[in-house]
């Protein structure tokens, strides 16, 4: 039996029959000749069945673009004059000596060999596993994956372990609203999903990891709200015995090596990053993710800078926080430390406004990638944060007490940042939305058409969920 060769390893085999497995992307017919091109995952190849191939000739005739063939065939060389120097297999052209139709692709709801961006996004959601074999996708997932086996050889390099943590846990009030699961098991009570491992990332600091990070799911269950999605994906990274700048130094220096090598034509703006106060950016740029490129019209300047020296908390009658309980919410996260200087206004609650914490946010093109800080490993000093949040002694100990216990224990001084994968990815790969670079996204709506979820579900899981449904409201 042939043993299948890739298609862009079938340069090296000219003179040789060979056997590929693939993709029928175009069909030519010309009468007495029908010419193809194939593709697989490694490239693309030019096929001609000569009229001396009456059968197949006949199979060929009949086979649709997008239906997957197993083709043989001989490795010519191309004319000198006929050589396309810059393509793959540019220098070779297949002559078919055989084609077996592994399965018929009937018509195409939209056309995959040009850039799909052009097709009603409903209507690519639909059908997504088309819309990924599109070029452009298909290199969106490759560069994708590349970024991220560069992050964990990078990281991995650093002395950080790769852990998972879990998908059902305690909903706790984070920010933004829980996704909920029914715990069929214990009746009346629920798990939820992760909004960011932000709790078990520092539990694994006092669990002696030190160096820890995660390509991580995160899910939010927000309203509709521009380039949001229910789900999605983070570098989440946490360190012992360190300081904001530490943090800092990792990321940035994860960040310039790999555009570097992974995207050269692309050009840091400025080396080391700069820093901006986040009193200085809102008083020069009106935002906290200023845009600080030198020339906007130009897609391969990257500027990226850090925005740091945050407020802690912010007073809820500006804030949109859906969780926020009394006068105060936290500006990015409860568990940050505030900076040195501001601990003692912390501990006595007093001029609780200008507090500053030790958040960092890392800044690119205009918007934020990532953002972290240094935390709260000290058991009084983080119950001070959610007295302030307006939470009584109960709830603290409800929601957050094994939290508080574990600083009892041994935890170290920590702090990390988690990247927004997918927003970076967007803005490598040049698109102008997350769900260009997400392999199977929700709409605008959290919807996925694909799928057709979110979906009623039966009234006999309901039943064992002890789950009755609310009629909706007239």
């Amino acid at each position: 039996m042939t043993t299948r060769t890739y298609i862009g390893e079938a340069s090296a085999r000219a003179g040789e029959t060979i056997l590929i497995k693939g993709w029928v992307d175009v069909r030519r017919d010309q009468g007495k000749m029908v010419f193809f091109d194939f593709r697989d995952m490694t490239g693309m190849i030019q096929g001609v069945v000569l009229p001396n191939q009456a059968e197949v000739i006949e199979i060929a005739k009949t086979t649709r673009p997008e239906s997957v063939v197993e083709v043989t065939g001989i490795v010519n060389k191309r004319p000198e004059r006929n050589v396309i120097a810059d393509k793959v297999n540019g220098d070779i052209e297949l002559e078919i000596t055989g084609i077996t139709i592994l399965n018929h692709a009937e018509p195409l709801p939209f056309e995959i060999n040009v850039d799909t961006k052009e097709v009603n996004e409903e209507v690519r959601l639909r059908h997504r596993y088309l819309d990924l074999r599109s070029a452009r996708m298909q290199n969106n997932l490759r560069a994708r994956d590349r970024v991220i086996n560069y992050i964990r050889t990078f990281l991995h390099d650093e002395k950080f372990i790769e852990v998972e943590t879990p998908m059902l846990t305690k909903s706790t009030p984070e920010g933004s609203r829980d996704y909920i699961v029914p715990a069929r098991l214990y009746p009346g009570t629920f798990y939820a999903l992760p909004q960011s491992p932000q709790q078990y990332k520092q539990l694994l600091m006092t669990a002696g990891v030190e160096r820890y990070f995660q390509i991580a799911r995160c899910m939010r269950d927000e309203d509709s709200r521009g380039d949001r999605q229910p789900e999605f994906t983070q570098l989440d990274m946490e360190m012992s015995f360190v300081d904001r700048d530490d943090v800092m130094a990792v990321n940035e220096a994860l960040l310039i090596k790999m555009v570097t090598e992974l995207y050269p034509e692309k050009r840091i703006q400025q080396i080391p990053f700069p820093r901006i106060t986040y009193k200085d950016a809102m008083e020069k740029y009106g935002n906290d993710r200023p845009d600080i490129r030198e020339d906007k019209t130009d897609p391969n300047l990257l500027a990226f800078a850090w925005v740091v020296d945050f407020p802690f908390f912010e007073s809820t009658e500006t804030s949109d926080d859906p969780m926020a309980k009394g006068a105060w919410t936290y500006s990015h996260n409860p568990f940050s430390r505030p900076v040195a200087e501001h601990m003692d206004n912390l501990m006595s609650k007093s001029d609780i406004k200008d507090i500053l914490t030790t958040q960092y946010d890392i800044i690119l093109n205009g918007f934020e990638i990532g953002g972290g800080s240094i935390r709260n490993h000290d058991y009084n000093a983080l119950a001070k944060v959610f007295e302030i949040l307006g939470h009584d002694e109960e709830t603290i100990q409800s929601q957050f007490g094994h939290m508080l216990q574990a600083f009892k224990l041994g935890t170290p001084p920590h702090g990390g940042i988690a990247w927004g994968l997918d927003r970076f990815m967007m803005l490598m790969q040049n698109e102008p939305n997350i769900r260009e670079v997400i392999p199977f996204p929700k709409t605008g709506e959290g919807r996925d058409p694909m799928m057709e979820s979110p979906a009623t579900v039966s009234e006999k899981q309901l039943d064992e969920l002890h789950i009755v449904l609310k009629k909706p409201k007239a």
